[in-house]
């Protein structure tokens, strides 16, 4: 462990003694981390492949004609991916060095009171992708049951709820309960959409050579959206990193972290991307489990596909929609994990999916990431710039529970410099994330340095006087 833990143990001692703390909040020992690297990789891989980034694939094709070529399209994945892993790898270090979840890496920068505002534009945006997967996935229950009951089933609002109560349930288990299902899982989707793309190629690849691999495309402002959107689909899950970097084993570097996340981005994310632009090509639907049904046309293999895209939505949503908004919640209500846990499945069921993605356009989801990713760059960039530049890597953790601490209150030159950057990024929504990441960035250095001269935030940075 990095010598800024030595004194690890006497913190979490000291933090224990808070009633009003629930346990999942407290820092995580070394000997309650349980993920190893190769789980840490599958977990990832198994939360790329998701219909989520399917669906996110489908949305380049507009009109019959996707907005971008083959080559675009790879080219945007790639920048998108390797800047996600990056970004990764450098915002999980304090979670992973110090065990600490992010709701409580916000305080750092934005206070106790003020990581309230914070957490919550992570924790929304999470619950809807919650909503949104088991939405998809409960349109893939419906297809499973219309097969098994020969069609005389037809709901997919009650597959909807069925499948968010099942979920519901299976997360009350916590964050371990599906790890080596979740590797199972990414295996066999993988093989069963390797099986799709083979007919894809085979039977569909003059059409979705006419409408993606040849068609024009741009390497203008589209280009570029492309780029912002494909992070903006990650840019919640690597600004709670710390959520999941807490469970990983020590002693990994920093440098292998960053493989950690990458490797199996580019595996999972560049392959179902590319499926479901191809599947949107051949079909002009956009519902990826609709167009499956379409391009396969045949219930055995539309059944095995079904079931394993149902497996995959718990996946995703045991990963990366349930925990962080759960934290949340705790925090903010000081209700235990496992209540936490009940109330973010209720509200994912009034998060609205269907609005964000129909059969002939998913340009919903593209604008409901591009919206919440003008807030979310903002606040990755101030935790990043505070934590390396300002704090030089030294934060006493103890701290960040003590409510009469430095940062009890809140932290107004975090709060203006979040502000001021998502008011820029909306400027040019296309490439929000990057204007709201390079002004709430140097918004936030300036007012750290020339206002609110004494603030107890300056204490430990390099503008402490």
């Amino acid at each position: 462990m990095p010598s800024n833990l030595e004194s690890y143990v006497s913190q979490e001692s000291v933090i224990q003694h808070d009633d009003n703390l629930d346990e999942s909040l407290i820092p995580k020992s070394e000997d309650s981390r349980t993920v190893g690297p190769v789980a840490y990789m599958f977990m990832w891989v198994g939360d790329g492949v998701n219909l989520g980034n399917m669906t996110l694939g489908a949305s380049l094709v507009v009109a019959g004609t996707a907005t971008l070529n083959i080559f675009q399209t790879f080219a945007a994945a790639l920048i998108a991916i390797g800047i996600i892993s990056t970004i990764f790898a450098l915002n999980d270090r304090l979670g992973y060095r110090t065990g600490i979840p992010y709701v409580i890496q916000l305080r750092m920068s934005f206070g106790m009171k003020g990581s309230i505002i914070s957490s919550l534009m992570r924790g929304i945006p999470a619950i809807v992708w919650y909503g949104f997967q088991s939405w998809i996935g409960g349109t893939a229950l419906n297809e499973i049951t219309k097969i098994v009951t020969g069609g005389a089933f037809d709901h997919v609002a009650i597959c909807f709820i069925v499948l968010q109560l099942v979920q519901i349930v299976l997360s009350l288990f916590g964050f371990h309960a599906i790890k080596w299902v979740e590797s199972l899982i990414s295996i066999v989707i993988i093989l069963a959409l390797l099986y799709v793309f083979g007919i894809l190629l085979t039977s569909h690849s003059h059409v979705i050579a006419e409408k993606w691999v040849h068609t024009k495309g741009t390497w203008g402002l589209a280009f570029f959206g492309q780029i912002m959107m494909f992070m903006g689909n990650y840019a919640a899950i690597f600004l709670s990193a710390a959520d999941y970097s807490r469970e990983l084993k020590t002693g990994i570097s920093d440098g292998k972290r960053g493989l950690l996340y990458f490797s199996p981005i580019v595996i999972a994310y560049g392959f179902v991307l590319s499926i479901g632009a191809m599947l949107a090509s051949a079909t002009g639907n956009s519902n990826p489990v609709k167009a499956f049904a379409i391009v396969v046309d045949n219930p055995y293999i539309t059944l095995f596909v079904s079931v394993f895209i149902v497996m995959g939505v718990v996946a995703t949503n045991m990963v990366a929609n349930i925990i962080p908004p759960a934290y949340v919640i705790t925090l903010l209500t000081k209700m235990k994990y496992k209540a936490a846990v009940i109330v973010t499945g209720l509200l994912a069921l009034g998060a609205f999916p269907w609005v964000l993605v129909k059969d002939s356009s998913s340009k919903g989801l593209g604008i409901f990431i591009l919206i919440y990713s003008a807030f979310l760059g903002p606040i990755v960039s101030i935790l990043l710039i505070d934590y390396y530049i300002l704090r030089k890597q030294k934060v006493n953790v103890a701290e960040l529970y003590d409510e009469n601490g430095p940062f009890a209150g809140f932290n107004p030159c975090a709060l203006l410099a979040m502000f001021i950057g998502a008011g820029a990024a909306f400027l040019k929504v296309e490439l929000a994330w990057v204007i709201g990441v390079v002004v709430a960035g140097i918004a936030y250095i300036l007012l750290m340095r020339f206002t609110f001269k004494h603030s107890t935030f300056k204490k430990g940075s390099i503008f402490e006087k």
